[in-house]
């Protein structure tokens, strides 16, 4: 038997993104290990599975066949390994989650509703980590996943990438800075600050850009929402720096501009934490998987996590 569950797999992410490294990105593969994969199968069956030089990308009537098995058989697999995985873990457990950003509402409640039709006597909860120190908490157990951007070297503690993502400096459209190619910390010397209301310390628009040069801003002013932060930005109240998936409509109504945080930009990679005891059971490593899948399949803007790109920071 030839085909594998990778290439179905392929197949549809192909069907999905519409393009070949699009495709690749979603399945945390390079460019060329999906090229490679497509090859193999059209030199096997000795017919082409996609138009070439086609965008978005046109299955053949082979690559057709292909993606009805896979939408057919795929559904299919999962669904046996969860009932697998069910009978020697045991269908109960908890997830309890901390969340460092409202932003990330954007992605995780959708994650949340699709897994608890998967799992339905896995006990769910979500708390903002905010007002408590969520990875310490995570440590003793009164928590079971941490979404951080923030990770601490902590013993019994893994961590699994989801996203790099870029944070942007968000002005009113006709902000002074906002012909700017990108800001520079001197640039926020007379500027008021809209930020989440945590300590600086977490902020990584201080402790990765204003506080190595030296650079105080005028003020500052905090809000709890990411919809109430750009609210206030577009109304001339201050600028903001936020991710860059987190305002792609506001940019695209015109609402604000965006601006990167230095010539090379500040970027950070955002991770699901959990216990290293835990990180094994079927349901973690599932509700992690479809996460990333979410990311990807709903953010603009995000990058897949990689060992070239280390940097890790806090909330922006």
């Amino acid at each position: 038997m030839f085909i594998e569950l990778r290439h179905l797999r392929t197949l549809l992410s192909l069907r999905e993104t519409g393009s070949v490294s699009q495709a690749a990105e979603r399945l945390h593969l390079t460019q060329s290990a999906v090229s490679h994969q497509l090859k193999a199968l059209e030199e096997h069956f000795e017919c082409p599975l996609f138009t070439r030089k086609s965008h978005p990308l046109r299955l053949t009537s082979a690559g057709q066949r292909l993606l009805e098995l896979a939408t057919t058989i795929l559904p299919q697999v999962e669904a046996a390994e969860r009932e697998l995985a069910s009978m020697a873990d045991g269908r109960a457990g908890r997830l309890h989650i901390a969340v460092e950003c409202h932003s990330c509402f954007q992605w995780l409640l959708p994650s949340m509703d699709i897994f608890r039709n998967r799992w339905p006597e896995v006990e769910m909860d979500l708390s903002l980590g905010f007002n408590f120190e969520p990875l310490p908490a995570l440590e003793r157990g009164d928590i079971d996943l941490v979404v951080t951007s923030d990770p601490l070297d902590l013993p019994n503690i893994s961590y699994e990438a989801l996203f790099r993502f870029q944070g942007m400096l968000v002005v009113p459209p006709r902000h002074h800075l906002g012909a700017k190619a990108w800001v520079e910390p001197a640039d926020l010397k007379k500027e008021i600050l809209i930020t989440y209301p945590v300590g600086r310390d977490r902020l990584s628009l201080y402790t990765h850009f204003l506080d190595p040069a030296g650079i105080e801003p005028a003020g500052q002013r905090t809000a709890e929402l990411t919809l109430m932060i750009l609210q206030l930005v577009a109304n001339n109240r201050g600028v903001a720096a936020l991710p860059n998936w987190a305002i792609v409509e506001e940019i695209k109504q015109g609402a604000v501009k965006a601006l990167p945080l230095g010539k090379e930009g500040l970027w950070a990679t955002l991770f699901t934490a959990v216990r290293a005891e835990e990180k094994e059971r079927f349901f973690m490593q599932d509700f992690i998987q479809l996460a990333r899948e979410t990311c990807f399949q709903n953010l603009s803007g995000i990058l897949p996590a990689s060992a070239d790109y280390p940097s890790n920071h806090a909330l922006f």
